[in-house]
């Protein structure tokens, strides 16, 4: 459904009161060939009527393509060599970052300088749908507490998935979807938490089945895909259509290290649609409801570098699961696609 221009700004403003953004603060917004007007207009709009000092800067694609592009190679940015505009995004306080500078070394730097940082990237129906809540952060960081403490990661489903993931080695991931702290990142809209496994320890059976998803192909399993798992890393990729398509898509990098286990999680959010995908065009969304939508199972392939770890490879697939059970050391966070954390559960 179209959103009208009062309700784009009023989402607007509240998100980045959620930021708290303030008079007198330097907000910078960041975008390219890619970016929406419409955020763009309203990002600009929001940030003045809270009394922020904003500018803009926009960033021509280079010659490499960009982390949304359509190969999806991650860590490389229109930002990329772009040192002046990276000293600049380290000095205010906070980038609403509408081109996407997500898995790059330069939104790590600009970070560890303690700038805030939004990415939006979605159409504004979406992000009207799935504005955070103060409590959509509450229950977030809940689960990030127990993804702290567990030293294994347990998943099973009845279509034949059985993983086991040692944890501990790595910071975990959480995303809410607003960035209220000083060098937090985040992305509007969101609502998962994840780590990355311990290097080279994960052991199992991964069964992709239909109507899962696979991103940035952005497209629904029609049949399983079955992935052996062992010391970290796929050694075998079975089944039909689909899998050949994921198998040749990862042996195109020419890189082994396409074939490791990135982060691994579970979606948070009460509002996001595992039905969504299938409702627009692939280039309309870059598939957050896919990744968000509550009781999933979100396991990654390809790089943990992000993390300190020592997997660079430029692949990296994210795969959103329904109907599979989280375990942390034991104890089930979800059932069969449903939260059962009882400081996770969706409000009523």
């Amino acid at each position: 459904m179209p959103v009208s221009d009062d309700q784009k700004l009023a989402m607007w403003r509240e998100v980045l009161g959620l930021c708290r953004v303030k008079a007198g603060e330097n907000i910078a917004v960041l975008t390219g060939e890619t970016s929406l007007p419409q955020n763009i207009d309203m990002a600009v709009r929001a940030s003045v009527a809270a009394g922020a000092k904003v500018c803009r800067i926009d960033v021509p694609p280079g010659d490499a393509g960009g982390a949304f592009g359509q190969r999806g190679d991650v860590g490389v940015t229109p930002l990329t060599g772009h040192r002046i505009v990276v000293e600049t995004l380290k000095k205010v306080d906070m980038v609403l970052d509408l081109m996407g500078l997500l898995h790059s070394p330069e939104q790590l730097e600009i970070l560890a300088a303690g700038t805030r940082m939004l990415l939006v990237i979605e159409p504004p129906e979406m992000l009207a749908r799935m504005i955070p809540t103060t409590d959509d952060k509450r229950r977030v960081l809940a689960a990030q507490k127990r993804l702290k403490a567990a030293k294994t990661m347990t998943v099973t489903s009845k279509a034949g998935t059985d993983l086991t993931m040692p944890l501990g080695q790595f910071q975990t991931l959480a995303q809410w979807g607003y960035s209220d702290e000083p060098g937090h990142w985040d992305h509007w809209p969101s609502g998962f938490v994840a780590t990355w496994p311990n290097e080279s320890a994960s052991q199992g059976r991964v069964v992709i089945d239909a109507g899962d998803i696979l991103l940035p192909f952005k497209f629904y399993v029609q049949s399983k895909i079955e992935l052996d798992i062992h010391d970290g890393f796929i050694t075998r990729v079975d089944g039909g259509f689909d899998a050949k398509y994921l198998r040749k898509h990862l042996e195109s990098y020419n890189d082994p290290a396409a074939f490791g286990i990135a982060h691994v999680g579970w979606g948070l959010h009460p509002k996001a649609n595992w039905g969504a995908l299938g409702l627009r065009d692939k280039v309309q969304s870059h598939g957050m409801d896919s990744r968000s939508f509550a009781g999933n199972f979100l396991f990654s392939t390809g790089p943990n570098a992000e993390a300190g770890g020592s997997n660079h490879s430029p692949c990296h697939i994210d795969i959103p699961m329904a109907d599979c059970s989280v375990s942390l050391d034991g104890e089930p966070m979800t059932l069969d696609g449903v939260l059962v954390a009882p400081d996770q559960r969706l409000p009523a």
